[in-house]
């Protein structure tokens, strides 16, 4: 098979120096574009900043904004049987950046975002017969917000997890297919998931062309 794999944060620069992102390290998708070679899939991971060295037998595609992400996904698009989206891109960018550094001034100033594109969700929309996984990171009304995206996103799986998992080599997952299925799993290591991740979309490949 051959597999498109999203990972890491995405950083929207307001100057020169600052910018909007989050605590992901980009493991979690190296992880699971290390699992995805290991089987033997044709495997490319497209991921934000992050200080891992490229897995042994990955092409690594590297970005820094959402917009960068999402033009490398649309390229890889129609090559691959599945996508998992496991990138922690930011919803909103700044309208514009300056040139230069913002210096110290007002007590209070005002920041114009605008929305970035839904790179997962402009794969749902493309789906076709390909397997599409996704990641669900909530702090409230967890379940709710995991299947909903799921739904609107047309995946084929999602994991549900929650902040803890930042930074961290271990993941508390919980498993939801469209067919009502939920499967929480004892917390593991990020590798010991990925395995798991990467033999589910094997398998659903397999029953959908059976």
């Amino acid at each position: 098979m051959r597999f498109l794999i999203t990972g890491g944060p995405t950083h929207e620069y307001l100057d020169r120096v600052r910018c909007l992102t989050n605590p992901s390290t980009g493991r979690m998708g190296m992880e699971l574009a290390r699992a995805a070679a290991r089987r033997g899939h044709a495997t490319v991971l497209v991921t934000g900043p992050t200080a891992f060295k490229d897995p042994p037998g990955v092409r690594v595609v590297r970005v820094t904004t959402a917009l960068e992400m999402d033009a490398a996904v649309k390229k890889e698009f129609g090559k691959c049987d599945a996508v998992i989206g496991s990138a922690a891109v930011s919803d909103y960018r700044p309208e514009s950046m300056v040139d230069g550094k913002i210096k110290k001034g007002p007590e209070r100033m005002t920041l114009s975002l605008v929305r970035n594109p839904d790179v997962l969700a402009n794969c749902g929309a493309k789906k076709g017969k390909r397997v599409l996984v996704g990641f669900a990171l909530e702090v409230q009304c967890g379940l709710e917000n995991a299947l909903d995206k799921m739904r609107r996103k047309h995946l084929d799986l999602i994991i549900l997890n929650s902040p803890e998992s930042f930074a961290s080599r271990e993941i508390g997952p919980t498993f939801l297919t469209p067919d009502g299925k939920m499967e929480s799993l004892p917390r593991m290591t990020k590798a010991r998931l990925s395995a798991r991740i990467v033999r589910f979309v094997e398998r659903h490949c397999e029953g959908s062309h059976a």
